[in-house]
């Protein structure tokens, strides 16, 4: 099933993310990855959410996630022009005799090597999915330790997409029974006036 990416510009008050997680669990959509964090509006959070979807169903969780009163805005950035990146740290096992060659691995990938152990090295590396999941294919021979993955981020690379000032009155946001009429057909955005 192909994945699609929302970013959602939430309230930026307690329960939230908890409500956003429970309304996707309830539907069963199965979220791929999930980050929050703040934007250059004070009391705006965003969120990069990842899931496994295709076009309708796709739709309805755009329409799902408007139902909630903290969500100001949502836009699917699957087909836009985005930046798209996501973070891993990986403690890998070295010894004096390879720790270089695995120092010049992560340069080629243009990971940074962030701590040093005498026996492992913290590799950081930011990018796209592959770009991490090759990175970590190569250092599956010298042995992983551990690794994290912080999830994806996105941003559209188009100005016009972006709002001054997004949806924050009720008045001003569609209702549920007429974006509901909208579903199977929705072509509907908001736009920012």
């Amino acid at each position: 099933m192909p994945k699609h990416t929302f970013v959602a510009y939430v309230e930026d008050k307690p329960g939230v993310l908890n409500r956003v997680a429970s309304l996707l669990r309830r539907r069963n959509f199965n979220i791929e990855s999930l980050t929050v964090g703040h934007t250059e509006q004070n009391g705006v959070s965003r969120m990069t959410i990842v899931v496994d979807a295709d076009d309708l169903t796709a739709r309805r969780i755009e329409a799902n996630l408007y139902k909630l009163v903290n969500v100001l805005r949502v836009d699917d950035v699957t087909d836009n022009a985005a930046v798209v990146r996501d973070l891993a740290l990986i403690k890998v096992a070295v010894t004096p005799a390879n720790r270089s060659e695995v120092i010049q691995l992560a340069d080629v990938f243009r990971a940074r090597v962030v701590d040093v152990d005498n026996e492992s090295l913290i590799i950081e590396i930011t990018g796209t999915e592959d770009k991490i999941e090759k990175l970590v294919d190569v250092m599956r021979s010298f042995g992983i330790i551990e690794m994290v993955q912080t999830g994806i981020v996105a941003m559209s690379r188009v100005a016009a997409t972006v709002c001054s000032r997004l949806i924050t009155s009720p008045s001003r946001r569609p209702s549920v029974a007429a974006m509901a009429a909208l579903l199977p057909w929705m072509a509907w955005k908001p736009r920012c006036s």
